[in-house]
C-alpha cells in the first residue's frame, strides 16, 4: 500500500524496511508462491533493504512517558471568608485571590435570622460557590472562626441538626473541586472579609428592601 501511493519516492530513493519479523527473507526467496508471487514482483523493481529494528532501551521509553503524560499542576485560589449575624439577618464578605494575586470582594446579604456560627457556615458556602464560578479547581478556605474549620475538618463533632445540614451542603458544593480544604487564621488576617460582612450590613441599613447577592441553597 505505501509503494503505491509513494511510487515515486520508492522509484527515487533507496528505502529502509524496520521489522522484527523474517519479511526480507520472504520476500527475496526463490521459492515464493501464491499472492508473495506477485508482491514480490511488485516491489523487485525498488531499491528496498531490510533492517532488524533495534530495540528501544526499557529506561528511555518509561523516561518518555512520565515526561509526556506528566500533568500540569493547578495553581490555589485563596478564598478569605467571614460572616457575621444580627436581627435583621446575615452579611457575608468573601476575598477570592486567583494565583497571580488578583483579588476578587465580594459583600453579601441574606434576609433570615440566623446565628453567628451559621452566618460562618454561610460565608464558608459562598466562598465555595464563588469559586466555583470562577473556575476554581484548588481551593483553600480560610476562616477565623475555631468552631467552623474544625466541624468542617472532623476535628469537632457537629451535632446540631443546622450544622449537620450545613456541612451537608458544603460536601455537596464542594463536588466540583478537585481539591480543597479549609484553614483556620486569626481576625486580624481576614481584616478585607471582615470589612465586606460589614460593607453588606451598612448596604442594608441604608437600603432596606435591596440585596447585594443572595446564595442558592439556603436553609430558610
Amino acid at each position: 500500500m505505501t509503494a503505491r501511493k509513494l511510487r515515486s519516492y520508492f522509484l527515487s530513493h533507496p528505502t529502509v524496511v524496520l521489522t522484527n519479523s523474517p519479511l526480507g527473507r520472504v520476500m527475496t526467496h526463490a521459492e515464493v508462491s501464491g499472492r508473495m508471487v506477485k508482491w514480490t514482483v511488485e516491489l523487485g523493481e525498488y531499491d528496498i533493504e531490510y533492517k532488524p529494528r533495534a530495540a528501544i532501551k526499557a529506561q528511555a521509553l518509561t523516561d518518555f512517558l512520565i515526561e509526556m503524560i506528566q500533568p500540569v499542576e493547578e495553581k490555589v485560589w485563596r478564598v478569605f471568608v467571614d460572616g457575621a449575624s444580627n436581627l435583621s439577618g446575615c452579611e457575608v464578605g468573601v476575598v477570592l485571590v486567583s494565583p497571580s494575586e488578583e483579588k476578587i470582594k465580594l459583600a453579601l446579604r441574606i434576609d433570615s435570622r440566623v446565628t453567628n456560627n451559621e452566618a460562618e457556615y454561610e460565608a464558608v458556602l459562598a466562598g465555595l460557590q464563588a469559586a466555583r464560578e470562577v473556575g476554581a479547581s484548588r481551593v483553600i478556605i480560610y476562616s477565623d472562626s475555631q468552631l467552623v474549620t474544625q466541624q468542617v475538618k472532623g476535628t469537632y463533632e457537629a451535632k446540631n441538626e443546622k450544622m449537620l445540614k450545613y456541612l451537608g451542603l458544603i460536601t455537596a458544593r464542594a463536588t466540583s473541586l478537585t481539591d480543597w480544604s479549609i484553614e483556620q487564621i486569626h481576625r486580624e488576617e481576614n481584616a478585607e472579609a471582615d470589612t465586606l460582612a460589614k460593607l453588606a450590613a451598612s448596604n442594608r441599613n441604608k437600603h432596606p428592601g435591596s440585596s447585594l447577592f443572595y446564595p442558592t441553597d439556603a436553609l430558610y
